[in-house]
């Protein structure tokens, strides 16, 4: 026998979970496989916190050695204490909408369902073939702003569909795998405007 540590992972599934996380990714699976354009009409909504002053990455921060000499050292950077919530909703062919969260407003679900009435104007000005003919699709995480009553009634009352998320899929966001990391690589060392 040896002693081996418990590997961390984000959140433990139910097996109902682990289920259901199964069958919404072959139903999305199933769709793309079926539908061609299925994921070019897929509007993908998130926030994330974009910071004023946000330190390199061990990547960013390497070096180029030759073998003899010593290791590079840095000190440890902490993040700017000034942040601003970024919304951004993208799909294939760009950004759809983006906003700041105004300095002291609250996101709550009253908050984004006002975003999400910007997001339909801007559907509807920018996308106006997927928005005629309403085949866009809508997806969002199960965020607790997003999963709130008042945000699902806005969606049910203007018949946008919504692509299923399931739960604590992390991975399944591909604004947090690809649009944010690029975004904040721009928007690294430089002011924002809220």
């Amino acid at each position: 026998m040896r002693r081996v540590a418990s590997k961390f992972v984000p959140k433990l599934l139910s097996v109902d979970q682990k289920q259901q996380r199964l069958d919404i990714c072959l139903d999305l699976e199933e769709n793309a496989a079926n539908d061609p354009r299925f994921l070019w009409n897929v509007i993908t909504g998130d926030e994330t916190w974009v910071y004023a002053y946000d330190p390199e990455n061990k990547t960013e921060s390497s070096q180029w050695k030759s073998p003899g000499s010593p290791r590079p050292k840095k000190a440890r950077q902490l993040r700017s204490n000034i942040k601003s919530m970024l919304i951004c909703f993208f799909e294939q062919k760009g950004i759809v909408h983006k906003e700041f969260v105004p300095p002291g407003q609250t996101f709550n679900a009253a908050f984004y369902v006002e975003v999400l009435k910007r997001l339909r104007e801007n559907v509807r000005r920018k996308r106006s073939d997927q928005w005629r003919n309403n085949t866009w699709l809508f997806h969002h995480d199960n965020a607790p702003t997003h999963a709130a009553l008042m945000t699902r009634r806005f969606l049910t009352d203007n018949n946008m569909t919504v692509v299923p998320h399931p739960p604590y899929s992390p991975d399944l966001a591909s604004s947090d795998i690809f649009l944010f990391p690029k975004l904040k690589m721009k928007l690294k060392g430089r002011r924002f405007h809220t």
